[in-house]
């Protein structure tokens, strides 16, 4: 059917054709309806965020023939580098030049650092190392790319608002893949802001199946995933004691032979579907050397929600098994000997030892998240909804939604490996006389 319908176009439709982004466009490529001064498009790696904007631009300047004015006449280019809004946003594989058809692709004067199109109108480029270079320069519409990650955000976003003082209704469109900072954050705030958002996934169609199979292998699951691939804005609460930085870095796609494993649970004193979870969460530890050299691998979390004790506890031994645990260990302040009733109605052997908290969890926390600090505990993929709730942990406590099930588990369990052990061969001990 395709076939003949291509077949009976004439000449210059099927030419046209690939130039029809409106024929051509994904749902998050399309701008939206209704008034509104910035449109932020998020979205993960290859979603096609740069072809949205170039088409943008291109719907802007272009009129209903290549001579004809459109509804914008002089718009600014920002990136955050010149040579990036040249390479990407002009003439990269899915910038303004590769999407403009020949009779109303504009040209490139290098030298002005400008796009000049056959009906007059023009594109200046300005980078975000230079916001100064916007004083002065008036224009009717920009678009701004991968602006998370400018180091002169704030600024450079400021002297653009001034210089969007052209025509009746000035708009900006903002391609990122979203980092969590304050210029990004506020601008998703204003009332005057609408935003579109897609995957990587959504743009397979577009992408080598290779880079995608290895991505989701490599990231799949984990925080630097859902920002790079979802394109999903995570927050990072001021203070906390895990920032996104300290557990990108802790990402490893294997661990080594451990010497000990253990499986920390965090119970849930309640079931259905709005009780907090209970925390399973699997960590390892390889104990060589001197206390200081002993290095931790969180191996899965296995939490889960909604489920009575049985339902819990059967998950808590199965993950003992999956992995070869040497211990299950559980917090028992609020379930005291039922936590380890239900454990032996499920397996009559296994290896437990109760924990009792005398301190609170953020006390516990910290020196859990020195460890981190030091680069001594390392993640394998798919703890992206354990690293949520450690973002949001800090010395005043929670800031997250209910309880941090999952983190508490991961606190246990590191408490019992390293930390307990390591106080206990560091401590000095007294001489008999």
């Amino acid at each position: 059917m395709s076939e003949m319908f291509l077949q009976e176009l004439p000449d210059e439709l099927l030419i046209a054709l690939p130039y029809l982004f409106d024929h051509w466009a994904l749902p998050h490529q399309r701008p939206p309806g209704g008034d509104w001064r910035s449109w932020i498009i998020l979205g993960g790696r290859g979603a096609g965020k740069t072809r949205a904007g170039a088409e943008w631009v291109r719907a802007q300047v272009e009129g209903s023939l290549p001579m004809d004015a459109g509804v914008a006449r002089r718009v600014a280019l920002l990136g955050e580098t010149y040579d990036q809004v040249r390479d990407v946003m002009i003439m990269g594989d899915s910038g303004i030049l590769a999407c403009s058809p020949p009779d109303r692709r504009p040209t490139w004067k290098a030298t002005e650092r400008k796009l000049i199109w056959p009906n007059g109108a023009t594109a200046q480029a300005f980078s975000a190392h230079d916001p100064e270079a916007l004083r002065g320069p008036q224009f009717d519409a920009a678009w701004a790319d991968e602006l998370a990650k400018w180091k002169k955000a704030r600024s450079s976003w400021d002297m653009l608002q001034f210089a969007l003082r052209l025509g009746p209704d000035p708009r900006i469109c903002v391609t990122t893949t979203p980092r969590n900072v304050p210029v990004l954050r506020e601008i998703l705030g204003l009332s005057s802001t609408v935003q579109s958002h897609a995957p990587t996934e959504a743009n397979r169609a577009n992408l080598a199946p290779s880079f995608l199979r290895e991505v989701r292998r490599r990231y799949a699951g984990t925080r630097l995933g859902q920002q790079e691939m979802d394109g999903m804005l995570l927050a990072d609460i001021e203070g906390a004691l895990w920032s996104g930085k300290m557990l990108q870095a802790a990402l490893r796609d294997r661990a080594p032979e451990m010497d000990r494993i253990v499986v920390a649970v965090d119970p849930a004193v309640s079931a259905g579907k709005d009780s907090d979870a209970c925390g399973i969460v699997v960590v390892g530890a390889c104990l060589q050397g001197p206390p200081q050299d002993w290095r931790a691998y969180v191996l899965a979390d296995r939490t889960v929600q909604g489920v009575g004790p049985l339902a819990w506890a059967q998950a808590a031994i199965a993950a003992m098994q999956d992995y070869g645990a040497d211990r299950l260990v559980a917090e028992v302040n609020q379930g005291g000997a039922l936590v380890e009733t239900v454990l032996r109605q499920v397996d009559p052997l296994v290896p437990y030892k109760p924990l009792h908290a005398s301190r609170g969890k953020s006390a516990r926390a910290e020196p859990v998240a020195a460890l981190y600090e030091q680069g001594r505990v390392y993640h394998l993929p798919g703890l992206a909804a354990l690293e949520q709730q450690m973002s949001q942990m800090t010395p005043q406590g929670y800031h997250g939604s209910g309880s941090p099930d999952r983190l508490d588990a991961l606190v246990w369990a590191l408490h019992d490996l390293i930390i307990q052990p390591a106080s206990g061969l560091l401590r000095p001990r007294l001489r008999v006389l």
